[in-house]
């Protein structure tokens, strides 16, 4: 078999290891480890990738965003800025049809602005705003399905752990990919408001009503968000303002949480080190499925599967946008059945260079950015798109009195909300690269 051959029949055999349960880390990286070796005909390459790669994986001074952004995100957990985010935002709308809903996406919106991940915004908000979903008359299904819809907010709204590997992969610019997610995201929580409008509309049986709240207590409970709005404009200003680097400004609001979290007695001896702990488990898992995507996607650029590929694509003539159609479509499907971290890595490697040969009138650029927020859109649907979102099972995982089927009815009006975004963000780039045109 030619190096072409070998790089195409790893495709199967990584999906097979994917669907016997194999973890995707540890696949991409046996694939790519096998697959060096039947390209060299011997260990000594893969031996010697298995070093530098570890070690330029492992001390990369870009990945050490991750563990801050997490560790930001545990802190402000501990902070009660999630259950502050909430009933400010249920102050304001939960006497309003659906009203308690649409507070709940909007205090996931707030909380993916300190968090960066969409598990762990869904778990955190599922268990602050589920018992008052519960407890006012909202169904099962439509409350497990606003939250896991609301938890995707963590990752397209800035700070984007997932922008930031998509960033790394790519090598574009962190801070103007997380400016380009803005509007995106907030397009992504009115359209999830809209949904849920629309919902109760149709099914007025499933929402109850609370009672207004007096305007005093609802400005007092808008006050109470401050460490949110300090947190987020600290991180996010200063990365804008040239005061620190991305990974600077992690740190900076990972010490401004855990301070925060502090002040309010959240932070104890015995939830410090929990927290750590958490962080590093799941920086661990983060990092071992960056190094066997760095394993597999070395192996595939010895083969010149990349290449091959964009070459084959551009020759055939198609139009840029129905080879764009095609990458989002696949990406919605398999969404499906991988989780957004894993898609990224596995994927992006072999799109991206095929996408920036296309012609879309940008530049390099441009297409680079504004591919990469449709990437992350299209991949945080499939953590809502059932048989296997990965949000869905988090949020049901919390009520189980809620059959998974209810959950997957009610949360296809979010989908079809988030593939009306995609269709617009497509068929308009400069609502994602208005700043980039100046």
């Amino acid at each position: 078999m030619s190096n072409l051959e070998i790089g195409l029949a790893s495709f199967p055999a990584l999906l097979i290891l994917i669907f016997i349960r194999v973890p995707i880390g540890l696949a991409m990286f046996l694939v790519g480890l096998v697959g060096l070796y039947f390209t060299t005909g011997s260990f000594n390459l893969p031996l010697a990738r298995l070093k530098s790669e570890t070690f330029s994986t492992f001390s990369s001074y870009s990945l050490s965003i991750v563990p801050m952004f997490l560790l930001m995100g545990h802190f402000a957990t501990l902070g009660g800025m999630s259950s502050a985010l909430f009933k400010a935002a249920e102050s304001f709308l939960g006497h309003r049809k659906g009203g308690i809903a649409m507070a709940a996406i909007g205090a996931c919106a707030g909380f993916g602005s300190i968090c960066g991940s969409s598990l762990a915004t869904a778990a955190t908000m599922g268990r602050v705003a589920l018992p008052q979903l519960r407890k006012y008359g909202y169904s099962g299904g439509f409350s497990t399905a606003t939250l896991a819809a609301g938890g995707t907010l963590g990752i397209l709204i800035p700070p984007s752990i997932v922008l930031v590997i998509y960033a790394i992969l790519t090598e574009q610019n962190i801070a103007k990919l997380f400016l380009a997610a803005f509007i995106p995201g907030i397009l992504a929580a009115l359209g999830y408001v809209i949904a849920i409008s629309i919902y109760v509309r149709l099914h007025p049986e499933a929402a109850g009503v609370k009672a207004a709240v007096p305007y005093a207590d609802r400005f007092a409970a808008l006050f109470k968000v401050w460490p949110v709005l300090l947190v987020f404009a600290l991180v996010v200003g200063g990365i804008y303002q040239g005061w620190f680097t991305p990974t600077e400004g992690a740190a900076v609001g990972a010490a401004g949480t855990g301070f925060i979290a502090w002040m309010n007695k959240g932070l104890t001896r015995s939830t410090l080190i929990e927290s750590f702990l958490v962080t590093a488990k799941s920086s661990a898992m983060i990092f071992f499925i960056i190094l066997g995507a760095g394993f597999y996607n070395g192996f595939l650029a010895l083969t010149q599967v990349p290449q091959e590929i964009s070459n084959f694509v551009v020759s055939q003539g198609f139009s840029p946008w129905v080879v764009l159609s095609i990458i989002l479509l696949f990406y919605l499907v398999f969404g499906c059945l991988m989780d957004s971290l894993s898609m990224i890595l596995l994927t992006i490697p072999i799109f991206f260079p095929v996408i920036v040969e296309l012609d879309f009138g940008m530049s390099q650029e441009q297409i680079a950015i504004w591919f990469g927020i449709l990437v992350l859109i299209v991949v945080e649907v499939g953590l809502i798109t059932p048989p296997v979102g990965m949000n869905l099972f988090v949020i049901n995982a919390m009520d189980r009195s809620t059959p998974l089927a209810q959950t997957y009815k009610v949360v296809m009006y979010f989908v079809a909300s988030d593939i009306a975004r995609v269709i617009l963000l497509v068929a308009f780039p400069a609502i994602t690269l208005f700043w980039l045109r100046a």
